[in-house]
């Protein structure tokens, strides 16, 4: 029996540094329901503290040292630098510390049908997409999505079935902490280059993570990068989804009705099982569809409810989600951060009709950008007009001596600004109506989305 099993065994005073993220207010959901007492803090207040509040959760504003005591667990997340005072504090006060990916950890081993999703690209779409497939099936599956799934009015769920679906980031590793029954993995990229140094390493990363599949892999058939992370695997059933032939899921006779809208034939190992509306736009979301239907017949799904479920998903929050508009100016915000999600939501935005597609862009950590340079300008030469915004550090210190302006020597055109008061002035000042404006990045840059709403009113 691990600590945490000890721990965790009876019901204990729980205390989240950072429990407003969306990463950990799933963890506070399911500790929650198991019968803990929750407590935490975060710096800002929002939507989901305001929620766990509701719920007669303690939260409170700021990190302070005292706030910690009488706990009998802290749980932190990857964000939380190594000097936050509650952090210090506990480990001072002998308290048992663990960060979320532990304990998500701890919690995949108590469901016997665990799906978890990992890949560079379109794993909350796909982990989101899956659970709307199982709640609207009357599944009641356990959720950790990393975006706020509408039909939930959150980021996940505590269920009352045996089924559990996570969202399995690469970051660090952390998916390794996790006990999948099924892996699915969506494609394999260079990312977090950072940690992992080169390609290769995330390869095997990804091969070591297929390798704690109980019973089953689901993988992208078409994509290299996986099918050399799936080498080798011993013991597991191998499904495969794609285009190419050869794939056990495709998707055939494909129909674009509209940017949004799209109707293929759901083909298992040459039958068609049933025709899907999906309603999210671009062709990435088409594997990431294959994948969700895949991962949803393996727990019992019927194709039947596979064609009734799919149609009411319209995406996740911050993917491609269309906030409003202003003077007849289109504003969506994306969670694209890495240079291929990039440019391929921005090659989504440039085929829908609009007169212009703006960027409004905020690179995330100082590695990324700095390894990644020539990439993100690429992908950045897509829309029409580009704005951004400073780098934001996030977990990391400006050791790379890496800046916005770097970037925008790249890029022929493009324009920064310090603040987003800045960059909402610039963009209402110069966009038309007809237009499209879209908030790009994994940080707050959304902010800067709703700003513009507010300040073109």
């Amino acid at each position: 029996m691990t600590e945490l099993d000890q721990l965790l065994s009876q019901k204990r005073r729980i205390h989240l540094i950072g429990i407003g993220g969306s990463g950990m207010f799933p963890l506070v959901q399911i500790l929650h329901h198991m019968g803990h007492q929750i407590q935490g803090s975060d710096n800002n207040t929002g939507d989901t503290i305001d929620t766990e509040r509701e719920m007669g959760i303690t939260v409170y504003l700021g990190h302070r040292a005292h706030q910690v005591e009488g706990a009998d667990l802290v749980i932190y997340s990857a964000a939380i630098m190594k000097d936050n005072p509650e952090l210090v504090a506990a480990k001072e006060q002998g308290i048992p510390v663990f960060e979320r990916s532990e304990v998500l950890g701890w919690l995949t081993r108590q469901y016997n049908q665990c799906i978890c999703v990992a890949g560079t690209h379109g794993k909350t779409t796909t982990t989101a997409l899956l659970t709307q497939i199982l709640v609207a099936s009357g599944l009641d599956p356990t959720a950790v999505i990393g975006g706020k799934l509408p039909l939930i009015h959150g980021s996940g769920r505590a269920g009352n079935s045996q089924i559990m679906t996570v969202e399995a980031c690469e970051f660090v590793d952390t998916f390794l902490h996790l006990s999948p029954d099924i892996a699915v993995i969506l494609n394999v990229d260079a990312d977090h280059l950072d940690y992992f140094g080169t390609l290769d390493n995330v390869i095997r990363s990804f091969h070591r993570f297929a390798d704690l599949a109980s019973h089953t892999v689901i993988y992208n058939g078409d994509d290299a990068n996986t099918r050399k992370a799936v080498e080798g695997l011993q013991g597991k059933e191998l499904i495969t989804f794609g285009f190419g032939e050869g794939n056990d899921y495709t998707a055939q006779n494909i129909r674009v009705l509209d940017p949004s809208h799209t109707r293929f034939d759901l083909v298992y190992k040459g039958k068609t099982l049933t025709e899907i509306e999906l309603c999210i736009p671009g062709r990435h979301n088409l594997f990431n569809a294959l994948a969700a239907c895949a991962a949803a017949q393996a727990v019992g799904v019927t194709p039947e409810q596979l064609a009734q479920t799919v149609p009411g998903f319209k995406g996740a929050g911050r993917r491609f989600e269309i906030l409003g508009k202003v003077r007849g100016i289109t504003i969506a915000d994306d969670y694209a951060h890495h240079p291929a999600e990039l440019a391929a939501t921005l090659n989504v935005a440039v085929q829908m009709g609009y007169n212009k597609v703006w960027a409004v862009f905020q690179p995330f950590t100082y590695s990324r950008t700095k390894l990644l340079l020539d990439d993100f300008a690429q992908a950045l030469k897509i829309p029409d007009r580009v704005v951004m915004s400073e780098i934001m550090g996030g977990r990391e210190y400006n050791t790379w001596n890496i800046y916005t302006r770097d970037l925008a020597e790249k890029v022929p055109g493009s324009v920064w600004f310090n603040t987003f008061e800045e960059i909402a002035d610039y963009v209402l000042a110069n966009a038309e109506e007809g237009d499209l404006v879209i908030t790009l990045g994994c940080g707050d840059v959304y902010k800067c989305a709703k700003l513009m709403l507010k300040k073109g009113v």
